[in-house]
């Protein structure tokens, strides 16, 4: 019985630059598909009374106005890239409008980071205007947040530490070239994988499509989108038509359902 359910929105789907990338007049970046337009990857969480977000991009503000979102409780971090974190201080508007402190949750490294990054919110004297955040450190234990409960997975990004999380039935997991046999275990099971596939080309520190697919296999989930994706993987509709069953790209603005 699928009690619980809870959709994830594909906030951005694209790699540190998006795509288009600037100055860039490949097929990929002058394509007039919608789905070839990416914004830097994140994803939010809704169940029926939690709203959380999975790292706030560059884009963030972006994003939360494109969906017209208008509510907010939590981030969840995945690391510290400046891609994955660097509008963490567009959830003002959560503080001012509804009055509201963001819980914030992000592993030792990341949170070294944030508190470096965004110094003013974390000061001592408060003033008027800066970001009202909570911050949570995190490591591999299992947590909940308010009626979600989360799995963190460690990947690696090339000899950086990130966290993948299995919420439910649905695996998320950005930024990875490797992952290890006791973490492979926690996705096992998943209907839904989102991962990483950054190009068909070989990268230091993001799986291939190649490397992707064969997680996917791996792991063996019943549907796999792949995510922060690079122009030079080729085009939205050309890379679907050469993938196996139950894979596909993800792109920016799709929902999936799960459950816990």
């Amino acid at each position: 019985m699928k009690n619980n359910p809870f959709t994830v929105t594909l906030l951005g789907t694209g790699t540190s630059s998006g795509v288009p990338m600037i100055g860039c007049a490949c097929e990929v970046c002058k394509s007039n598909n919608v789905k070839d337009n990416r914004l830097r990857s994140s994803i939010l969480v809704k169940s029926t009374t939690t709203t959380l977000v999975v790292d706030t991009t560059p884009d963030f503000r972006q994003q939360m106005l494109r969906i017209d979102n208008q509510d907010l409780d939590a981030v969840v971090f995945t690391h510290p890239h400046k891609d994955h974190i660097g509008g963490l201080d567009d959830v003002r508007p959560y503080n001012f409008i509804y009055d509201k402190t963001i819980h914030v949750y992000a592993n030792a490294l990341t949170e070294e980071h944030l508190r470096r990054e965004f110094y003013y919110a974390f000061s001592e004297k408060k003033i008027a205007g800066i970001p009202d955040i909570k911050l949570h450190q995190i490591n591999l234990n299992p947590f909940t947040i308010g009626e979600i409960p989360i799995i963190p997975i460690l990947v690696w990004h090339l000899k950086m530490p990130v966290y993948g999380y299995r919420i439910g039935s649905v695996t998320y997991i950005t930024d990875a070239n490797r992952i290890d046999e006791t973490e492979k275990e926690k996705i096992m099971g998943s209907e839904i994988l989102i991962v990483n596939a950054l190009r068909k080309d070989g990268h230091h520190s993001h799986f291939t499509l190649d490397q992707a697919v064969q997680l996917a296999r791996e792991v063996n989930a019943e549907q796999t989108y792949f995510t922060h994706i690079g122009h030079q993987l080729g085009l939205n509709d050309v890379i679907n038509a050469e993938l196996p069953k139950g894979m596909s790209l993800a792109y920016d603005g799709l929902v999936v359902k799960g459950y816990f």
